[in-house]
């Protein structure tokens, strides 16, 4: 039996509570897979009640937040019970369900508002007004979604739904043919490209029931943006840091999975700066970008791949002057948190017969190393580690450009001073009031207005240190929201 924990303010929404056990508990089908924990139904007991509702999180399979307009009581840190619920929920990767009551957050406390921001960040709350919509119209299609998602309960799946109309004849052969030769080349995958279609798409598992599936459609479709407009994918360019119109170039890409993943990447890599070196070391390391070509597809790939196919919603790409986002319609899987991404995890595809056809070309890896790629190359390449954030159901990834690019200064303002000051400070490490007066034959009032101005756009920073060696460091880049997908 899958257990349920129930974690709200319980003085507050004890009703709700009660209401939720004995739903699940008189449901033929709930009633077979889940039990409910509340706290209240334990008998009395000498132990800690804090130890004793931990504990039961860690058994639990899925947390159940209730959230209204109360924080509940603090402990010593000043953090509720049901926060500290949350927490732990997250850190054992529990599959979590938030729902909010009401919609008008300006009655909830402080802290509660706070909290339930901090849990939009991270996964979709669903707000709900009546009991009767609590348990009708939001657990019970998350549970069972739930039972799906654990294969307990045989839904289609959007990407093996057969699509009636369409034949291998909407397919395309010499992809089909190149795509065979590349995966026996890069994975000793034994079907060759002299395989009979349809033994090929059964092999690979995009046929139902004889029937050409969405995922073969994406993957090998002539044309798939017929049948599913929104698996296009639309790349934007703007010259500054902010989506304003008019925009300057706006491309839609359309075409199969990998035609899609190869257009995007180029698009994007055409829009950053590039070096050009000697070739003593080999063609490969004759030109370079400012963000590793690796990083920019490893993000576009897993867009594609990992996407909510059943959205409405495209894969949008914008290229700003100082980053690169990639906007990907879905959530994360719930075992899954923006900052899981940056430790060691499992991989757990979404779309797995589009992931392993992916994996079999060589365009991914299943081991759950794509975001800490991502993260190393940008280091390597001395930017600033790229963002993950979950906003209900968009996911998107930022990776910063050089901050300090000619294209990104361009932006500042910076007079030519300033910009000397820059060059001196990213070659020596830091620059003081003499240094600037010397290097730029400027007066005192002069050098600590352009010094403090640098300071106020986010370009420098003053040093901790005192005597020779205060003065100021180049900033760390600031960070900024990223605004929601239309």
């Amino acid at each position: 039996m899958n257990q349920i924990f129930v974690s709200s303010v319980q003085k507050e929404l004890a009703e709700e509570r009660v209401a939720i056990r004995d739903f699940i508990r008189k449901d033929a089908l709930f009633r077979d897979y889940f039990t409910v924990f509340l706290f209240e139904d334990l008998p009395a007991s000498d132990r800690s009640p804090d130890g004793l509702y931990l504990e039961q999180v860690s058994k639990s399979a899925i947390y159940l937040g209730v959230f209204g307009n109360d924080y509940g009581s603090e402990d010593a840190s000043g953090i509720s019970p049901t926060e500290r619920e949350f927490d732990l929920a997250t850190a054992d990767s529990i599959y979590r369900l938030i729902f909010v009551k009401d919609s008008d957050d300006s009655k909830r406390h402080p802290k509660m508002k706070t909290f339930v921001g901090k849990g939009s960040r991270q996964l979709t709350r669903r707000r709900f007004d009546t009991i009767e919509n609590l348990l009708h119209e939001r657990i019970y299609p998350s549970l069972v979604e739930y039972l799906k998602w654990k294969g307990i309960l045989r839904g289609t799946v959007t990407e093996f739904e057969p699509l009636p109309d369409l034949t291998a004849a909407d397919l395309h052969e010499e992809k089909l043919r190149w795509f065979l030769a590349r995966a026996q080349e890069a994975r000793g995958y034994r079907f060759g490209p002299t395989t009979p279609t349809m033994d090929a798409l059964t092999h690979l598992d995009l046929l139902n029931e004889s029937r050409i599936t969405h995922a073969a459609l994406l993957l090998f479709g002539k044309r798939p943006q017929i049948p599913l407009p929104s698996s296009e994918v639309k790349c934007l360019h703007f010259h500054g840091i902010e989506a304003v119109k008019p925009i300057p170039d706006y491309q839609i890409f359309k075409g199969n999975v990998f035609e899609l993943i190869d257009q995007a990447v180029d698009y994007v890599m055409a829009k950053l700066a590039r070096r050009v070196g000697v070739r003593d070391a080999g063609p490969d390391n004759a030109v370079s970008y400012e963000i590793p070509r690796a990083a920019v597809s490893e993000i576009i790939v897993n867009a594609i791949a990992h996407r909510d196919y059943q959205s409405d919603a495209s894969v949008q790409i914008y290229v700003f002057s100082d980053r690169v986002e990639v906007w990907n319609p879905g959530e994360l899987p719930p075992t899954l948190t923006p900052a899981k991404l940056r430790q060691t995890h499992a991989s757990v595809p979404r779309n797995k017969r589009i992931s392993e056809a992916l994996f079999l070309a060589n365009y991914i890896d299943k081991v759950g190393t794509g975001t800490l790629d991502v993260i190393a190359k940008c280091r390597e390449a001395g930017l600033p580690e790229p963002e993950f954030f979950q906003d209900g159901d968009q996911f998107t990834v930022r990776i910063w450009r050089d901050p300090f690019s000619p294209a990104a200064i361009d932006q500042l303002g910076l007079n030519e001073r300033q910009q000397m000051a820059l060059t001196f400070v990213r070659e020596s490490g830091r620059i003081t009031n003499a240094d600037f007066r010397k290097l730029t034959e400027a007066s005192e009032r002069t050098a600590l207005r352009d010094l403090d101005e640098m300071v106020t756009k986010g370009v420098f920073e003053k040093s901790a240190k005192t005597g020779r060696a205060a003065g100021y460091l180049l900033a760390a880049k600031p960070a900024t929201n990223p605004p929601k997908a239309h």
